[in-house]
């Protein structure tokens, strides 16, 4: 029983994990550009759904909708007016830009009065609720958090599948130039995949939020979402969401069964693991190039 408790626990972990994995899959594809502003953009987003409680008098479901609208389009403005210019430019360039991005929105929080150097709770109607089966205690926070990433997994699934938006995405993804001579707005799809990837970093953040509270460093834990994303394949979506769910797992019960600071670097161990045994992933596409 303890051993499921744990897995629980880890599952609903690697949830997080997956969810902002998925944002950096999701840019990576769109435009080759790994986006170290994932963690950053999901701490934005929980602080949005809190602003929208705390300051507006919002009911959880009305500012969480608010906030999600409100990220997609900063996460489109941001690829607009700072991404874009310096596409083209080397690798390592987008990189740091990306890292200063974060930095930035870190410092903007933090120099709003009296919200952003606070810890905050975010109160969800489920929030402290348990469910009893037999021995096993399941937090209903932690039960949300693995629905309602099934529930986003299904809804990407069948957009990408069915919807000619994301049809074009895939073909996009697969080739740019090939895709603009075929009439696809390549540059609008580059935008709106920042404003997706924006999206499911705040549901990230939501689904966090009421389990480890809402402040200004929360989004580290985009750290160790990147190893989720390098485990199922930098360029699969199912891989993200199957990394993440391997790493919350690994973590959980390295914090449990090994001594202390194994936990945090668990995550690290399986990444090395992973490179040397299978360097593109569980999921990643063997990609060569002729010289």
């Amino acid at each position: 029983m303890q051993v499921l408790q744990l897995l629980l626990s880890g599952i609903a972990q690697g949830c997080i994990y997956g969810l902002i994995a998925l944002g950096f899959v999701l840019i990576y594809k769109a435009t080759e550009t790994v986006s170290f502003a994932q963690g950053d953009l999901m701490m934005l987003g929980a602080f949005a759904t809190f602003a929208g409680m705390a300051l507006f008098g919002l009911p959880f479901w009305a500012a969480a909708l608010l906030a999600l609208a409100a990220m997609v389009a900063f996460g489109m403005l941001v690829e607009l007016a700072v991404i874009r210019p310096i596409l083209g430019q080397p690798q390592f360039s987008i990189v740091m830009l990306t890292i200063g991005i974060g930095y930035v929105l870190r410092g903007l929080i933090t120099m709003v009065p009296g919200i952003g150097t606070e810890t905050h709770t975010l109160a969800v109607p489920y929030k402290d609720q348990v469910w009893k089966l037999g021995g096993l205690v399941v937090n209903v926070e932690q039960a949300v958090v693995i629905g309602a990433t099934a529930v986003l997994c299904v809804l990407l699934f069948a957009m990408f599948r069915y919807s000619k938006l994301g049809i074009a995405m895939q073909a996009s993804s697969q080739n740019q130039l090939a895709a603009y001579y075929m009439g696809i707005p390549v540059k609008r799809l580059n935008s709106l995949v920042w404003g997706l990837a924006a999206a499911v970093a705040t549901v990230a953040g939501m689904l966090l939020a009421p389990i480890t509270f809402v402040h200004a460093n929360m989004g580290f834990i985009g750290l160790k979402a990147f190893p989720a994303a390098v485990v199922g394949g930098f360029g699969s979506l199912p891989g993200a969401i199957v990394g993440g769910l391997i790493i919350g797992v690994v973590e959980s019960l390295a914090g449990f069964y090994l001594p202390d600071g194994f936990k945090d670097t668990a995550p690290y161990i399986v990444v090395l693991a992973m490179l040397m045994l299978k360097p593109n992933g569980l999921f990643g596409e063997k990609l060569r190039k002729k010289v």
